[in-house]
């Protein structure tokens, strides 16, 4: 029998802006896009420029029948939306999920004001797949699928983001990003809610300890932060993410090996990097 586990597949790991080039060619430089795989089913983490190499792969393997979950509307998450392929192909389902943060607008709001002029100069209504948007309340629960179930919680960032929690027999994957640490030692409880016992998490891990001090209240977090995260929710891999653009190769090579002394088997995202659980 066929594993049912659980496939994750880092398509773009970066924060702010994407950063091609040399310095960062083994780490990558595309924005957030994680795809996970769960048996039959697709689902992908946010829309940032790496959902544009994802979306090429996957229209060579059409018809496509995707979820795709956003964290929030800033435009590293977002950006490769109006570049997804699947979208506009009239084979295809694209079914793309929001929570409703801070703002009154709806999920097809939000992304048709963004694909309208003078900002960009195709339109939604150009998308040809059966497009769906659905807008959740933050602290749902959701099952787009019988066995497969979204637990989801706030995060502490500028203008709100929502972190997931994805449950698929018996395996279990957190995606916690963006989110700022508190800021007195203590342990965010939604983010312990997302993260306990979970198979592998991916935190946001922007900043050293160093680089926090110059950026608090920004909205992010840091790879030792997200140690003692993983460690008190009994995380099994803690996977970093959402890096700085001004970290080059050199730079993640340093972070990635002071994050595997203080918790052995800790990953740092890669593009293209693939996990199995």
């Amino acid at each position: 029998m066929a594993d049912e586990g659980i496939l994750i597949r880092i398509w773009g790991a970066r924060g702010s802006i994407p950063c091609p080039g040399p310095k960062t060619a083994r780490y990558g430089g595309d924005t957030a896009c994680i795809e996970v795989r769960c048996g039959p089913h697709l689902l992908v983490f946010d829309g940032g420029t790496g959902i544009h190499a994802l979306g090429r792969e996957l229209g060579m393997q059409a018809p496509v029948d995707v979820d795709v979950y956003l964290t929030h509307f800033h435009l590293d998450h977002v950006l490769g939306l109006p570049f997804f392929k699947p979208a506009y192909g009239p084979e295809n389902r694209v079914h793309l999920h929001a929570a409703r943060l801070d703002s009154s607008l709806s999920l097809k709001t939000i992304l048709a004001r963004m694909m309208s002029p003078p900002l960009f100069p195709v339109p939604i209504d150009m998308y040809r797949a059966d497009v769906d948007y659905l807008d959740f309340a933050v602290g749902d629960r959701l099952e787009p699928h019988p066995g497969l179930v979204l637990h989801t919680r706030r995060l502490n960032h500028p203008g709100g983001a929502c972190g997931y929690r994805l449950e698929w027999r018996g395996r279990s994957f957190a995606y916690v990003t963006d989110t700022e640490h508190p800021q007195d030692g203590s342990l965010d409880p939604n983010v312990q809610d997302l993260m306990r016992d979970a198979d592998v998490a991916i935190y946001d891990a922007t900043y050293t300890d160093e680089e926090y001090e110059v950026y608090r209240g920004w909205g992010h977090s840091t790879w030792s932060a997200g140690v003692r995260a993983a460690e008190a929710a009994g995380v099994g891999t803690l996977v970093l993410f959402h890096h700085d653009p001004s970290h080059d190769d050199e730079a993640m090579d340093r972070i990635a090996a002071d994050a595997d002394a203080a918790r052995p088997g800790t990953l740092v995202a890669k593009d293209g990097m693939l996990i199995r659980r």
